[in-house]
């Protein structure tokens, strides 16, 4: 095994030096790039582009401007970052000598050979369509792209859209595995973009079993190196710490020292995982148009600078970070969770949804808040409803704007009858705070009023807030009525998301990172977490900064909440760390 892994070895100091050149340069433009958008958001009397206004970039200059910049600059990133990485694999697999400034040189000119429509969608399809996938080459840019949890559930719940994501998703994979070999086509042979589409096409059809065999064998080999390199580095010496009758003291700062060593290598995995990979695919695209094996090119086995230097300055970094963490443990690594658990649609799971019963039962389970939603009928009354209609929970496919409160009088939800927002508003009363989503096509102006005044009318201003995933319903509502808490909801959002016009931000759980939890308490906001239902994803965010989490899951959280105080330090340190690496 040794033998396969020295190629992918001495390759680490053109892999390093890349990455060193590149890394601030990307780093720079992203941050320039924000100011721009940032500048052209500020000038139509915005600060960001969330979810809930994100159409105002097609009805604006300002909006196509910034689509233009994004796509210019996502294009020009993936062409001559996956370009670059092709020449350096051809490089180290051929033996050419070149050095990484005239291989960045040579990725940065062949971006012109994708200046086509098939180029285009090339370089979106890497950047966008891989990292859904979950297939391919992709780039650390867009590497967290993913489908929000609440559209995958709808999709699962919904046949005809779950045959039709299905089908796309066998579409793009297939067009994926026909053009893996497209790039290589065009650097290494100076092929058309057609003509690398159709060779790479035939490539792949001829030895699609052996490449299938490689990459599992490939796989094996790197997650075996890297598992090793794991237990020598991070297990071993923990299992070793432990043994040891070290003082507390002593065992806190070794435990801290290794386990930071842990998060530098996964670290370097990450930034090496492309690359290599691309080495292996070189590999293979020389192999299969020559008909037999290609072997890597030999390599002396010298010092590297690079190498020695980034040794150094890692250990001295991890040093340095493991003394200031010893010195402010109990505040970097709290023992106890102070997060809020708010039941989903009443009491989540406890209980019937968006019911008096469900709040109760979140009530009864120690949760600090109760999320509901509520809707207008026909004859301007307010009732709990999540869907657009009752067919769901109640087996009438009617609207609420439909219906008068006496005939949704006559309709149950699991034998409880279906609430009005002053009956959920009295339920929840000197027991639970209550999250109102003003939900549906009547969420409007008219809504978030009478909402208002109901809440004004219970003197429960303290007891309430209300939230949307309409933004100009939260920024009425806050400008208008600021005595009154508000919280936007949203799943992706670009700007200065933290200086938006409410008290509370809710992210959908994927979207959420502790800079964003950090960013919103430099604003006095408090972060929720929408819908943090497994086991894992709750200790996750009970770990982080985030002020709350809806959830439907409340029994499950409150007991997760208890195990956290009955944690080790070495368990308060992963937890944390994972929290803010992940």
């Amino acid at each position: 095994m040794l033998q396969k892994l020295k190629p992918y070895w001495q390759a680490l100091p053109d892999i390093i030096t890349y990455q060193i050149i590149t890394k601030p340069l990307i780093g720079l433009w992203i941050y320039l790039l924000g100011r721009i958008t940032q500048t052209l958001l500020t000038s139509t009397g915005r600060v960001a582009i969330t979810s809930g206004d994100f159409m105002f970039l097609f009805k604006t200059w300002q909006g196509y401007l910034i689509l233009l910049l994004g796509l210019v600059s996502l294009f020009i990133y993936v062409a001559f970052d996956i370009n670059t990485k092709i020449v350096l694999a051809r490089n180290l697999v051929t033996g050419e000598e070149q050095s990484v400034w005239k291989s960045m040189d040579e990725g940065f000119r062949s971006i012109s050979a994708l200046l086509n429509p098939r180029g285009i969608i090339v370089a979106l399809y890497i950047a966008l369509i891989a990292p859904l996938l979950g297939f391919g080459v992709s780039i650390s840019l867009t590497e967290g792209l993913y489908i929000p949890t609440f559209i995958a559930s709808v999709i699962a719940d919904t046949p005809l859209y779950l045959i039709l994501t299905s089908f796309a998703v066998l579409v793009f994979l297939s067009v994926g595995v026909a053009n893996l070999f497209i790039l290589h086509g065009i650097l290494i042979d100076k092929l058309h973009i057609r003509e690398s589409s159709k060779q790479s096409g035939e490539l792949i059809h001829a030895n699609w079993k052996d490449y299938l065999k490689q990459n599992v064998l490939f796989l094996v080999v790197m997650m075996a190196a890297l598992g090793a390199v794991v237990v020598i580095a991070l297990v071993l010496p923990l299992a070793i710490i432990y043994v040891l009758p070290l003082s507390t003291g002593v065992t806190r700062v070794l435990t801290l020292f290794f386990i930071l060593l842990g998060g530098g290598i996964s670290l370097l995995a990450d930034l090496f995982a492309t690359p290599v990979y691309l080495m292996k695919m070189t590999q293979l695209f020389y192999t299969y148009k020559k008909g037999q094996p290609q072997e890597y090119a030999k390599r002396g086995s010298k010092r590297h600078p690079v190498i020695i230097t980034g040794v150094v300055a890692a250990v001295v970094l991890i040093i340095v970070l493991t003394v200031w963490m010893d010195n402010n443990f109990d505040s970097l690594f709290p023992n106890e969770s102070k997060t809020k658990i708010i039941a989903h649609r009443g009491g989540g799971n406890e209980g019937p949804e968006n019911t008096v019963a469900g709040i109760e039962a979140a009530c009864a389970a120690g949760a600090y808040g109760s999320e509901i939603d509520i809707q207008r009928t026909k004859d301007g009354e307010y009732v709990l409803l999540h869907d657009g209609n009752f067919k769901r929970v109640a087996g009438d496919s009617r609207t609420p704007e439909e219906m008068t409160l006496k005939q949704i009088r006559k309709l149950s939800v699991d034998g409880e009858p279906i609430p009005t927002f002053e009956e959920a508003l009295a339920a929840s009363k000197g027991r639970i705070v209550l999250f109102t989503e003003l939900k549906g096509d009547s969420a409007d102006k008219k809504m978030a009023d009478d909402a208002v005044k109901r809440i004004k009318e219970n003197h429960m201003e303290a007891e309430c807030v209300l939230i949307s995933l309409k933004y100009d319903l939260i920024d009425y509502i806050e400008t208008k009525y600021p005595e009154i808490q508000t919280g936007f909801l949203l799943f992706a959002s670009f700007g200065a998301t933290d200086k938006l016009n409410c008290d509370y931000l809710g992210l959908e759980e994927e979207s959420v990172s502790e800079n964003a939890v950090d960013a919103a308490h430099d604003q006095n906001k408090q972060m929720l977490v929408w819908t943090a239902n497994e086991r894992e994803s709750q200790k996750h965010f009970m770990c982080s900064s985030a002020d709350g989490i809806i959830t439907d899951n409340v029994v499950q959280a409150t007991k997760v909440q208890k195990e956290l105080e009955k944690r080790t330090d070495l368990q308060r340190m992963v937890d944390r760390i994972l929290t803010i690496v992940s």
